[in-house]
């Protein structure tokens, strides 16, 4: 195999133009790409997670300070193995031709269409700090399903495992089928302006603007997978136990730094301190203490720490109650950490900042609301979220929300969980995002749907008139479709 750029030996500009036209001119000679030529670059990248998964392990919890191993092993190890083997399991299914209807008369006359899915080619996958080795490789898993090559620029934010992933691939992979470019922002903007038959880009709304931009200058095909406030929305007939056992789950697991947490409740007036006294209660039995659990996330550096404590001090400067959950006392403003309790926000407004900003962390503010409309149009007021979630068991309430509200996904009775469904598209819409994957869905994104008419050895075009000169056999043909 050829051997990969080093880390060490970020690329330049015209290295990256060179490493897309060497895997585009791979790509051309290789087509058409077999069933067993995308399985085994599916099969390779399971053999990277399974065989280096302590060493990702280990990375993750270098770059984060403290990132809980179990954790990691869940979210971005199985994570991202889940992923690939459903596209290995599925891709002969999704490799078959789709046949189309004809409409009448050539339907008759024995002509046929179909779509054939070809790969795009070679596409651009920019991957975020999160889930850095789950939102590298579960992409991968439909991109290699569609028969693609890879170039990734890994977050700049956890280095180590950035490293360690490309040096991993390089073992894998020759670079013409999956390369990775490390580097800071002035790699990653010039790496999105790259011509690519397509580029995904996990991160924030305000990054993704940047992205469209230099991906626009090559009419590059984009799919974006952003964030924003998704809320949740907690009914009437809600079980609060399960309610906020639940969300204190989902708001601290990665410590909140999670595109699909929940951002903020909506919650009936009258059960809003059983909410608060449920979320206490449920956070402490996860977690009876934090600076010392191995369970618990770090935030992943000191500028993501101190501005989610902005967030709080701007909250409590305008009046809002600060619940801040440390069943074990523990003193964070001395320690040598970036860990941060779970911060339940009473009485939010509008014009604090913890209203208007995506959170990314384990800040939660609660609203209330009198009646379900209010809550409906809260969360229309804003933008669309990437996630909604309801709890409750009222079916007539569960369609009025899901029915008057418009967002990426839903979960109902929990938060996240639909991210997890393999055969569900993933994406937002509006500011949480352009299209979607996992799937058969990623599959047919990074794929070029190619239709294909076959016409019948009868002359149609003689037959309905439409070679001139043009007479009474074209006009019939007209007044048939006109009905």
């Amino acid at each position: 195999m050829a051997t990969q750029i080093a880390p060490t030996e970020n690329p330049q500009a015209a290295d990256m133009h060179d490493i897309l036209r060497r895997q585009r001119a791979a790509f051309m000679a290789e087509l058409p790409v077999g069933a067993a030529i995308r399985k085994d670059r599916i099969r390779r990248a399971i053999d990277l997670l399974k065989t280096h998964q302590t060493e990702l392990v280990e990375a993750l919890t270098e770059d984060f300070g403290h990132r809980s191993k179990d954790q990691s092993m869940f979210t971005d190890i199985a994570g991202s193995v889940g992923p690939l083997k459903h596209s290995l399991k599925h891709v002969d299914d999704w490799m078959k031709p789709e046949k189309r209807k004809v409409d009448f008369p050539l339907n008759l006359l024995g002509a046929k269409a179909r779509i054939e899915f070809q790969p795009k080619g070679v596409i651009g996958v920019i991957s975020p700090w999160n889930f850095p080795v789950n939102l590298t490789f579960a992409p991968l898993a439909q991109i290699f399903a569609a028969g693609n090559r890879a170039m990734v620029k890994p977050s700049e934010f956890t280095p180590e495992t950035s490293d360690l992933m490309s040096r991993l691939a390089s073992k894998y992979f020759d670079e013409t089928e999956l390369a990775f470019i490390n580097g800071g922002p002035e790699v990653g903007k010039e790496f999105s302006g790259l011509a690519f038959d397509h580029l995904i880009f996990t991160g924030a709304t305000g990054i993704a603007k940047h992205i469209l931009h230099g991906a626009a200058d090559n009419l590059v095909p984009v799919t974006l997978e952003l964030g924003g406030k998704s809320p949740v929305i907690v009914g009437e007939s809600a079980d609060l136990d399960v309610t906020t056992k639940r969300v204190a789950m989902g708001k601290m697991l990665n410590a909140g730094q999670i595109c699909l947490a929940p951002d903020y409740m909506l919650v009936p007036r009258s059960k809003e301190r059983d909410v608060v006294g449920g979320l206490t209660s449920a956070a402490v039995e996860m977690y009876p203490s934090l600076l010392s659990n191995d369970d618990y996330t770090s935030i992943v550096n000191g500028r993501h720490r101190e501005r989610l404590q902005g967030l709080v001090d701007d909250a409590r400067e305008k009046g809002a109650e600060v619940i801040e959950v440390n069943p074990a006392g523990e003193d964070f403003a001395s320690a040598n950490s970036n860990k941060m309790p779970l911060t339940i926000v009473r009485n939010p407004t509008d014009d604090m900042k913890v209203m208007q900003e995506e959170i990314f962390g384990p800040v939660l503010p609660i609203k209330t609301y009198d009646r379900l409309e209010e809550a409906v149009g809260y969360v229309n007021a804003n933008d669309r979220p990437l996630g909604l979630y309801y709890f409750g068991t009222d079916s007539k309430e569960e369609t009025r929300v899901l029915d008057q509200t418009i967002s990426g996904g839903v979960t109902v009775n929990d938060v996240i969980f639909h991210v997890s469904v393999e055969d569900l598209p993933f994406g937002g819409i509006g500011p949480s995002g352009m299209g979607s994957y996992h799937g058969h869905d990623g599959f047919k994104t990074f794929s070029h749907a190619k239709s294909i008419y076959t016409q019948p050895k009868l002359d149609v075009a003689k037959m309905g008139g439409m070679r001139p000169p043009y007479g009474e056999a074209l006009r019939k043909t007209v007044k048939r479709q006109m009905g």
